[in-house]
């Protein structure tokens, strides 16, 4: 079949800056697919997405005019319904045969095949194939149906409609042009009271002409560009900003760049259909604010890029990234700079009002700040924190960690650090900048905090218990940031599960599955020794009578953590069966990464299938025997080993295990593992030769203990039997 490309733009009023990129993939891809479904492209067909503030188009190469015929096969009925006892067609059949365009002349050609119970009739015929203007007007259709509109508008068409003025239609903006071209041919199609012409619209402002006129589908984007002074693909326009934003910062020079931030980035090239950078600046003097503050109401409320000097300090100069190109920019950048001034200048009056009153002074008006209405104020909230950091560090003093036996006092000041950021960690969401900034809750808590000469610790822990914020994120950066981080995710998650508060599907509106990959990569990646499940405990008891039944949501939300563990781990690139192994024998968590290690290098030696499958076999054995308690306190009888492939064993394993005992108390996992492998020999031969289950019943415990004893040790690093494949 002959082919040709195709081009669609549907040309709106300004789309959502933040749904753009996502609506120009979905509509290409709509398209693509229900032509590809309806036979119109080739195999080799190529899609292009275009999406610019006021457009959506696709650009999809080697589409035919016309579908290819395909032979199908029709299904008509059973054959004692469709023919009487004497053969003929039944008035069934015939209206059947009617409603496919075919008559009684076809009967004798129908055939007969069993399906399911029943011999069936079908028919053979040509399906005609579907005309491009018939089919890209079903795939219009379909893909406008299936576009992730944030939310719908309702608007009236004023003319080729019925009632001019009054019917209406529902897209996200309302639409003003449909382009529809194969090669340079118009296809007439239409969609929301629009027919498919060869005009489209440019730029506002810079367009040379107006309309722009389409001559064929592969002139779109030159076109567009030349005459429409409009970049259409978002790709391209998002790397000449990212291009334009390098080059200003290094004609700024002093080793600047512009701060990176991608979703900033995506939001601007939705914005504009040709970009300009520009350079501004404002005073000096609002440096003296918190440089997030800056960053934050420059990024969010003026879509400005910050520029940052080669240490990563705000500087007083920022890039405008502008829809116009005027020949004298200056009016341009005045007015950006006049934008921005009463936003800084805000910022500063909430910085200097917020220090006129300390931190301590907030606290009572936390009470009146509801965190839940199930669970409470903020400052019953701080409370329970305090309490289950306190729990923490009794625990780490438990273990010796971090500061070990010598530095006894160096847990009391632990503790203490962690009482007071506990208590603070949460009275700078009633400052007036957080209260304008939620995104700064903790990072104002900790200016504010070293204004007022509290302890670095103390400081830098209410800024870090709200880390790690999202996935990569940086974790605290000290032990108090790591005790209160721990104390505060845990009271989260014990509080919500205890009230039913349970993500379900996609929905998480409380963010409990990050902040349970929080408590896994704190407990992982800083190596604290705690136990998990008493920590839960004690945080449950915080919460008095408020959790309606707290050993049952405890044990669901412990199960969760261990899922998040779970994934955690096998995004670190480790083997869901290496995973599954190590956790099997329920580690300390800080032993896991190590025993993931040790796991992953017994699996290459050659020994280790073996080994596996002889674990697994062993431990089927143990269960079906059903007499562990009996087994923990048997012990082996040399008398009682009458093969020599039991002796061998027994013999190997008096001076295997001790060995592999010790590397493991030591902590050397890998040199553990790698110990045992030697016991493969021997372990085959006596699974070759010696029948476990004697009939005599001495012989027959021995034996089994001499397994259970092997199993043990077996199992000590990990659960060998989880990597038999």
């Amino acid at each position: 079949m002959t082919t040709e490309n195709l081009l669609v733009e549907l040309f709106v009023e300004e789309l959502p800056p933040k749904a753009l990129q996502k609506l120009g993939d979905a509509f290409a891809a709509g398209l693509t697919a229900s032509l590809q479904g309806q036979g119109l492209t080739a195999p080799d067909s190529v899609t292009t997405a275009y999406a610019s503030p006021r457009r959506l188009a696709a650009h999809i190469t080697h589409v035919a005019a016309k579908a290819e015929d395909r032979a199908v096969q029709h299904k008509l009925m059973p054959v004692s319904v469709g023919l009487n006892a004497e053969g003929q067609a039944t008035p069934a059949l015939l209206k059947k045969l009617a409603a496919l365009g075919a008559d009684a002349n076809v009967v004798p050609h129908l055939i007969r095949r069993v399906d399911g119970k029943a011999e069936a009739l079908f028919l053979d015929a040509v399906r005609d194939g579907v005309a491009l203007d018939e089919g890209l007007q079903k795939a219009l259709d379909e893909a406008l149906g299936k576009l992730p509109i944030p939310k719908v508008m309702t608007y009236q068409l004023e003319s080729e409609c019925a009632l001019p003025g009054w019917s209406s239609v529902q897209f996200v903006r309302p639409a003003h042009g449909l382009v529809a071209l194969h090669g340079s041919a118009v296809v007439p199609v239409s969609v929301l009271g629009l027919h498919a012409g060869r005009t489209t619209h440019g730029h506002r402002f810079e367009a040379r002409v107006d309309p722009v006129v389409i001559e064929d589908a592969d002139s779109y984007a030159r076109t567009l560009r030349e005459q429409g002074a409009v970049i259409a693909g978002f790709e391209e326009r998002r790397a000449d900003i990212a291009s334009q934003l390098e080059l200003a910062a290094a004609r700024v020079g002093g080793g600047c760049s512009p701060i990176s931030d991608g979703a900033l980035l995506d939001e601007v090239t939705a914005l504009v259909e040709r970009p300009k950078v520009l350079v501004c600046e404002f005073e000096k003097e609002y440096l003296q604010v918190p440089q997030e503050c800056l960053i934050l109401t420059m990024k969010a409320n003026q879509k400005y890029f910050p520029l940052l000097d080669a240490q990563g300090k705000l500087t007083n100069r920022f890039l405008v990234v502008s829809n116009i190109s005027p020949d004298d920019p200056s009016a341009v950048i005045g007015g950006n700079e006049r934008v921005v001034r009463p936003r800084l200048a805000d910022a500063k009056f909430f910085f200097d009002q917020d220090r006129k009153k300390k931190l301590e002074e907030r606290i009572p008006g936390l009470a009146k700040v509801v965190y839940h209405n199930k669970l409470g104020t903020q400052a019953e909230r701080s409370e329970r924190v305090r309490e289950i950091a306190h729990a923490v560090v009794e625990q780490l003093r438990l273990a010796q960690y971090p500061y070990g036996v010598e530095a006894k006092d160096e847990f009391d000041v632990l503790d203490s650090k962690a009482q007071q950021a506990a208590r603070l960690a949460k009275t700078d969401l009633l400052t007036d900048m957080v209260g304008e900034f939620p995104e700064l809750q903790g990072i104002m808590g900790n200016y504010y905090a070293r204004h007022e000469g509290l302890r670095d610790g103390v400081a830098i822990a209410i800024e870090d218990h709200y880390k790690p914020r999202f996935a990569g994120d940086a974790l605290p950066r000290n032990h108090t940031g790591s005790v209160l981080a721990l104390a505060d995710k845990l009271e989260t998650l014990v509080g919500m599960f205890g009230i039913g508060n349970v993500p379900t599907g996609e929905k998480d509106p409380f963010a409990l599955r990050r902040h349970a990959l929080g408590v896994v990569r704190i407990l992982i990646e800083k190596q604290m020794p705690v136990d998990l499940g008493a920590l839960v405990a004690s945080a449950a008891a915080s919460f008095g009578a408020l959790l309606p039944d707290a050993p049952a949501s405890n044990r669901q939300l412990l199960h969760f953590i261990d899922e998040r563990l779970a994934g955690y781990l096998r995004e670190q690139g480790f083997a869901a069966r290496e995973v599954e192994a190590v956790l099997s024998v329920h580690p300390m968590w800080r032993e896991i990464p190590a025993r993931l290690e040790a796991v992953r290098a017994f699996v290459a030696l050659p020994e280790a299938g073996a080994l596996a499958a002889a674990n697994k076999r062993i431990g089927n054995i143990l269960k079906k025997a059903g007499n562990t308690e009996q087994l923990a306190d048997a012990h082996v009888s040399t008398a009682l080993l009458r093969e020599q492939a039991e002796k061998d064993l027994h013999a190997a394993m008096q001076q295997v295990l001790p060995e592999a005992d010790a590397q493991f108390e030591a902590g050397s996992y890998t040199a553990s593992l790698q110990t045992l492998a030697a016991l493969r020999g021997p372990v085959d031969a006596f699974f070759d030769d010696v029948m476990v289950n004697a009939e005599e019943d001495d012989l027959r415990l021995n034996r089994q203990a001499l397994l259970h004893v092997l199993h043990q040790a077996m199992n000590r690093v990990a659960e060998l039997a989880q990597l038999a494949v």
